[in-house]
């Protein structure tokens, strides 16, 4: 079959189209998936950079999002057929197989029925980040209905979700974009407002915004810098979560509010081998396909590419201007 491999550590260039061995069921719980399409993540980009997750030899298939038909089941499969369209976060790491490939075969349980309204273009994309925008949201979050939330890169992969799923709550959702244009495109995804970061930062209009009380909750998709102006944009007894490592800072205002600080990771069920947590993924995307047929979320793909361009796919991720979401059709 036809798949992309990460032949070194590098650059974009280490990406390679190539025919390798096409995966077979071997236990009894496994399914057989034609992948049709293949989200583009920002963590491919880390894994081809700095290297895979796990002690294991290149090359590499990337991509942890994926969706497809099914063609082949494993004999104790019960909740899937054959030609059953499915969506799913699996592999793509360093150890199992990624999604940049023609087949993948994985465990029924990592897997759900995609949304019968989205493309499976669009179903390839939304995975991960429905799954991140969820856990950082509410599990890590704790956010409720009334409260404000101030998602920073509103326009981006998991930011656009987060304004949905936030909205869903009954949040009023402030977020942060870097223009015009995407401030329009945040509000038309349901934003309350829009506020477009510059070099004099966001943290003063977010507090007009608020009376000067802050965000119930702060959600960090950016990185250090965003963190560390977060804080005085929080507000007291609030929580700030973010996706990255905020590195050394300063902590005295946070911890003089009270405000309670989070990660989201995603990966870690899959890096450290948590199924019962696996099992709380699909149960999201279960919720989150019953609310994209009910007209109530939607995914943004920007671009769609052949899988023969996937390292152009990730010079774009890494230039950091992409709104929504990069595919690949296999």
């Amino acid at each position: 079959m036809k798949a992309v491999l990460m032949t070194a550590v590098g650059e974009a260039s280490v990406l390679s189209y190539q025919d390798i061995k096409e995966p077979q069921i071997s236990e009894a719980s496994q399914i057989k998936v034609k992948v049709q399409a293949a989200g583009v993540n920002p963590v491919d980009t880390k894994v081809r950079r700095h290297g895979v997750f796990y002690d294991q030899p290149l090359p590499a298939v990337l991509g942890c999002d994926g969706a497809g038909i099914i063609v082949e089941t494993g004999s104790a499969v019960s909740h899937f057929k054959i030609g059953d369209q499915v969506w799913f976060c699996n592999g793509g790491l360093g150890r199992e197989q990624g999604n940049y490939a023609e087949y993948t075969v994985l465990d029924e349980r990592w897997v759900g029925f995609s949304p019968k309204t989205f493309s499976v273009i669009e179903a390839a994309s939304a995975p991960l980040v429905l799954i991140t925008a969820w856990g950082a949201l509410f599990n890590r979050g704790g956010l409720q209905a009334g409260q404000t939330v101030l998602i920073h890169g509103g326009a981006g992969g998991v930011g656009h979700v987060a304004i949905q799923l936030a909205k869903l709550k009954g949040a009023r959702v402030i977020t942060t974009v870097s223009s015009e244009q995407k401030a329009t495109f945040v509000k038309s995804l349901g934003a309350d407002e829009a506020v477009i970061y510059n070099q004099e930062g966001f943290a003063d209009e977010v507090n007009q915004l608020t009376a000067g009380k802050g965000a119930d909750l702060v959600f960090d998709t950016v990185g250090a810098e965003v963190f560390k102006e977060s804080i005085a944009v929080t507000a007291h007894f609030g929580r700030l979560i973010t996706l990255l490592d905020p590195g050394e800072l300063n902590l005295s205002e946070a911890r003089m509010r009270n405000l309670l600080i989070g990660f989201e990771l995603m990966l870690t069920p899959m890096l450290r081998d948590l199924p019962e947590a696996r099992d709380k993924h699909v149960e999201i995307l279960n919720q989150c396909a019953e609310w994209a047929d009910k007209g109530l979320l939607r995914v943004h793909v920007s671009k769609l590419l052949p899988l023969t361009e996937a390292a152009f796919a990730h010079q774009l991720i890494e230039e950091g201007h992409t709104s929504g979401k990069i595919v690949l059709s296999v």
